[in-house]
């Protein structure tokens, strides 16, 4: 009885305490063991397979000719005769073609607009002593609880003119206060002592911002401007409602007319889909790849800045 009542254990000591006694490690810091591994190998796998098959079936069935697929019943699995008819069609000068350069010149006007007005706001935030820092801070937090409404917000953008305009698609989806307060915390992380000195060489808010924290920010910039592209370029709703010239239509306007709502666009296209030179489901999966393909090619370059920037500027601040 007295040796359980001298146990150090029995005192109430943590977890770590007991490590540091006994020279060991944590679970989590110990090496695997070979069924673990192979069960990490086996989940991985088929987390890949479960994603990358969809994706293997789209672009196969979009580069399928029309007895490919009609003898596949639908998609296709393995390719037999390898076609690019859909994609020429498609970048032949067409409203696919436009909608693409539509989508493009509104994803890059977007997010720059976005990030300047994003870092501004964020950088005066993280200036503690800013004139209203809480009341503005206070306020845009609440905007993420409680917003407008899609009426509201309907008659404002038109009653302010933005009917059938490019910027109807930008500005009611321009600002995300949950990237300004990730930016924000990244901005309070910047080392004050560097702040300090160049205030006492002469530098303005302006120079510190632009010489001093966002270089040693661009892990945040990064991502938070990756958010604010596939953003913009996945968007459709705002152009559901504000756009009624189909010319200004985004590209996921008119991959939701094709894949949704089943309707060829006309033209050349159409002429050769009624004809059966191509198959429509062949341009469906074509369109799908043509969305996708932006996000596939700028994804990795900013993987290596997702731990940097969101998880530390998540926790900073």
């Amino acid at each position: 009885m007295t040796a359980i009542l001298t146990d150090p254990d029995s005192r109430g000591a943590t977890p770590l305490e007991k490590i540091d006694r006994t020279g060991g490690r944590p679970v989590w810091e110990e090496e695997p063991s070979a069924i673990g591994q192979g069960i990490k190998g086996l989940s991985l796998v088929v987390v890949c397979l479960a994603i990358l098959a969809p994706l293997w079936v789209v672009v196969v069935t979009s580069l399928s000719d029309s007895r490919t697929i009609t003898e596949a019943g639908g998609l296709v699995i393995w390719p037999r005769t390898i076609t690019f008819r859909s994609y020429t069609e498609l970048l032949s000068g067409g409203i696919v073609t436009r909608a693409a350069l539509v989508s493009v010149v509104v994803t890059l006007v977007g997010t720059v607009f976005s990030m300047a007005v994003s870092v501004l706001c964020a950088y005066g935030l993280s200036r503690t002593g800013s004139f209203a820092h809480r009341p503005i801070l206070m306020t845009l937090m609440l905007t993420m609880f409680f917003g407008a409404g899609l009426i509201p917000t309907y008659l404002l953008v038109t009653g302010i003119g933005l009917q059938d305009s490019y910027w109807s698609m930008i500005l009611p989806s321009a600002i995300s206060v949950f990237n300004i307060l990730v930016l924000r915390s990244f901005f309070m992380g910047v080392a004050p002592e560097l702040i300090d000195s160049a205030r006492i060489d002469g530098a303005g808010e302006w120079r510190i911002l632009f010489r001093i924290v966002m270089p040693l920010s661009r892990a945040v910039i990064a991502v938070v401007s990756l958010f604010y592209a596939v953003g913009y370029w996945s968007q459709w709703f705002n152009a559901s409602i504000y756009i009624n010239d189909s010319e200004k239509y985004p590209l996921q306007m008119i991959l939701r007319q094709i894949v949704l709502k089943q309707e060829v666009p006309p033209g050349a296209m159409g002429q050769a889909v009624s004809s059966g030179a191509i198959s429509s489901l062949s341009v469906q999966m074509a369109v799908m790849v043509l969305a996708l393909v932006p996000v596939a090619v700028l994804s990795p370059f900013v993987q290596k800045h997702f731990h940097k920037g969101m998880l530390i500027g998540a926790v900073k601040g």
